[in-house]
C-alpha cells in the first residue's frame, strides 16, 4: 500500500491511498475547530483531483467536535455534488456516539474498519440516505 501525506504538521496528519476503488483518507489527530479546515482542504483537493469514493478514516482521532462534524458534512456535500460517496471508519465508540448525538448517525454507514469499508467496490449512490437520513 503506497500511502500518501497531504497534511503533515504538529498537530495531525492526514493521508490517504486508494483501494479497492475507495479513496481511504486517515486522519491522525484532534478533529476540532484548529484542525478542520485542513482536514476540508486535504478531502477537496482529491475530489478536485478527480478522486470519487471515500472512505474517512476516524480510527486515530481521538477527538472529534462540533466543528469536526460540521466538515464531514461539508465535504460529503463537496462529494455529493460529483456523485461520489463517503463511508466511515472509525473503531472509536467514542467517535460514532458524535454521529449519534448529533442525528447524522443513519446519513453515513460506518464501518468498524477501513478493511471493512473498502472490502466491496463502489457503487453509486452509497449515499442514499444523505441529506435525509430514514427513520
Amino acid at each position: 500500500m503506497m500511502r500518501t501525506n497531504i497534511i503533515r504538521n504538529e498537530r495531525m496528519t492526514v493521508s490517504y491511498d486508494v483501494v479497492n476503488g475507495w479513496t481511504v483518507v486517515e486522519i491522525d489527530g484532534d478533529v476540532d475547530a484548529h484542525t478542520s479546515p485542513l482536514v476540508r482542504e486535504a478531502v477537496i483537493k482529491l475530489v478536485n483531483e478527480g478522486h470519487r469514493h471515500f472512505v474517512l478514516d476516524l480510527s486515530f482521532v481521538p477527538f472529534l467536535d462540533s466543528m469536526g462534524l460540521g466538515v464531514v458534512v461539508a465535504v460529503t456535500k463537496r462529494i455529493r455534488e460529483h456523485d461520489g460517496s463517503l463511508r466511515i471508519a472509525s473503531a472509536s465508540g467514542r467517535i460514532v456516539k458524535v454521529f449519534d448525538i448529533s442525528g447524522l448517525r443513519e446519513a453515513y454507514e460506518i464501518h468498524s474498519t477501513p478493511e471493512e469499508a473498502t472490502r466491496h467496490a463502489p457503487s453509486t449512490g452509497s449515499l442514499a440516505h444523505w441529506p435525509h437520513p430514514s427513520s
